[in-house]
């Protein structure tokens, strides 16, 4: 996001003040050679591009690495269900000593004196085996729903990327809003300060009274209130953006952008909306879960189409390692379902449901994009109209203010009206900025509502 002039600019005349108060007297202290602070924090200058950055690093946002894991599951399960259908080979190396009673299988030799007991003698085995499924339509299916599980996943790492790229864009936009408002407080604090001052000379020349003096110095105790609320609440949202980073939290941020009015061209609904159905990638992981529920659900029907398997062994067996043969085995199996009790066909009731809900989500969520997608452009077109309107507002009562010393100078009217004028200019600044902050975050609701958040900030 670009983000170009400041609105400090439009504070006033006053903000000179503001380093007035801010440079402390050099002391001898200060004078001599500067010593290194061993207790200062490390000082982090970040801009909104480089937080996003940091929070989709490999080691940023925990979001960010879940989704890498769930990707990462989706893979092996696809792998695991490839493997039925590739082949399965082992080989195997026995030997085994045995004694048998023909007796016991069933082998009676009238002799007499005969002994059904034979042995012992040992077999000696090596062999080798290999299975291969040669059809099974079901088997198919179901890698097919894998593979596209894993679409599905890799989509819901970019969407994940784009959720956490939107909290942290939305992060900094509040840390840049309680900078301003720190400003903001300065500002009134100089401005209250130089008032109060006015209000003494004023009694000191004899054209004022003592209640104007102690009027300015409430106004000047509450704009330092002020300005301890607004330094917390920078501190509080300086830990949040540091939090969803995953940085330590002792680090000293310095933000390097700032909040700016730089108006672009509003798209039509339709725009945004072609835009949404190309760019977001829930959207897009959605439609891919719908497409994976599908096949399983395929899958499921198509077991009960009969499968084709090839098998084959091969060996040497004999009495020990010295006296073998070589033997081999091979065939294939056709197998044909008819009756397992019910389970496919539960199954088959199963998957459907799921691609039922699958399909009620995709609709849902389609509906969901287009109500953000309207919903963020009316806020962007309302915040650019409450600029407008703040900043007019700024600009009267600036003037108002500014009419209102000349008066007070000029001994036409008492302070009180000076005080109301410095409330009613304290208030429009306040009323700047909340639109300013509103028009950046609609901006970012409107990127996020069409997917292109990340490529806005490349």
């Amino acid at each position: 996001m670009r983000l170009l002039n400041t609105w400090q600019g439009r504070i006033g005349r006053y903000a000179p003040l503001v380093l007035l108060f801010l440079i402390p007297a050099p002391s001898a202290a200060q004078e001599s050679a500067p010593h290194p602070d061993r207790n200062a924090r490390p000082v982090l200058s970040l801009s909104l591009k480089e937080a996003v950055a940091l929070a989709l690093a490999p080691e940023g946002n925990v979001r960010v690495r879940l989704a890498e894991q769930h990707l990462r599951q989706a893979h092996a399960h696809r792998n695991e269900v490839r493997a039925a259908l590739l082949p399965h080979t082992e080989v195997s190396l026995g030997q085994q000593s045995r004694t048998l009673n023909l007796e016991a299988l069933g082998i009676r030799i009238p002799i007499p004196g005969f002994r059904p007991f034979v042995g012992p003698f040992t077999t000696f085995d090596l062999r080798a085996t290999a299975t291969q499924t040669l059809f099974d339509l079901g088997l198919m299916r179901r890698l097919q729903a894998a593979t596209a599980s894993v679409n599905a996943a890799r989509t819901d790492l970019e969407r994940v990327r784009d959720q956490v790229a939107g909290q942290v864009a939305r992060l900094y936009l509040a840390a840049l809003r309680a900078e301003a408002a720190v400003a903001t407080a300065r500002a009134n604090v100089a401005l209250a300060e130089a008032l109060l001052k006015l209000a003494q000379d004023q009694k000191a020349a004899g054209t004022g009274i003592g209640i104007e003096v102690t009027r300015a110095q409430v106004q000047l105790m509450n704009e330092r209130q002020r300005l301890l609320i607004a330094e917390n609440e920078r501190r509080r949202a300086h830990l949040e953006l540091l939090k969803a980073l995953g940085l330590e939290l002792d680090t000293e941020l310095r933000l390097t952008d700032m909040l700016s009015y730089a108006p672009l061209p509003i798209p039509t609904v339709e725009e945004a909306l072609a835009i949404a159905w190309r760019s977001r990638a829930d959207y897009a992981a959605q439609r891919e879960r719908e497409e994976a529920a599908q096949l399983a659900y395929s899958a499921a029907k198509w077991e009960r189409l009969p499968s084709l398997m090839g098998f084959a062994d091969y060996g040497t067996i004999g009495s020990s390692a010295a006296h073998t043969v070589p033997t081999r085995t091979y065939g294939v199996v056709l197998r044909l379902p008819l009756f397992d009790g019910g389970r496919r066909e539960a199954r088959r009731a199963d998957a459907h449901a799921a691609w039922m809900q699958e399909h009620a989500r995709t609709e849902d969520l389609r509906q969901q994009i287009e109500l953000e997608v309207r919903t963020a452009l009316d806020g962007l077109r309302s915040a650019e109209e409450q600029i407008r309107v703040a900043e007019e507002g700024m600009k009267l009562a600036e003037r108002e203010l500014q009419q209102a010393r000349h008066r007070y100078e000029a001994g036409v009217t008492t302070s009180l009206e000076v005080t109301d004028a410095q409330t009613r200019l304290e208030r429009a600044r306040e009323n700047y900025l909340a639109a300013l902050y509103a028009y950046n975050l609609a901006r970012l609701d409107l990127t996020l509502a069409m997917g292109t958040i990340r490529q806005l900030l490349r």
